[in-house]
């Protein structure tokens, strides 16, 4: 018999659907839903970035708050489950004004550039998920 690599072998396994990691689209068919656990440990904190954005930031006095707050919203939102911003508040232990900023920065590139989806709960109440396991590459 000749030597053949194993099937199991030829593409990487997602750990979450068991799907084909390597795929270009991957993301939009895993739901991350199988895993918790090694979600939260395989997801990382963004490294800090040069700097965060706004007319009133400034870096001695807000760059660690803001890296502090990214990367316990990043951590709450490692199992890809739909949070709510007072979920996330609790979790956290930073305003949901602040929560809301730091879901907008992780879909900028210089922050990961996640897909963080949203949906509409009841009586102005939004929930938020992030859907890539990994950073999702962005064109141009």
């Amino acid at each position: 018999m000749p030597d053949q690599p194993s099937l199991l072998f030829d593409a990487p396994t997602c750990r979450f659907c068991g799907g084909d990691s390597s795929s270009p689209n991957h993301w939009l068919t895993c739901d991350g839903r199988q895993g918790h656990i090694e979600a939260r440990i395989v997801e990382t904190p963004p490294r800090p970035p040069d700097d965060f954005d706004g007319e009133t930031y400034v870096r001695p006095r807000d760059h660690d708050r803001l890296f502090a707050q990214l990367a316990k919203v990043q951590s709450a939102m490692a199992d890809h489950s739909w949070h709510t911003l007072p979920e996330l508040e609790l979790v956290t232990g930073a305003p949901q004004a602040s929560i809301s900023a730091r879901l907008r920065d992780l879909r900028k590139p210089k922050f990961g550039g996640y897909l963080v989806e949203r949906q509409y709960v009841a009586a102005g109440l939004w929930e938020y998920r992030l859907v890539a396991p990994h950073p999702v590459e962005r064109a141009g």
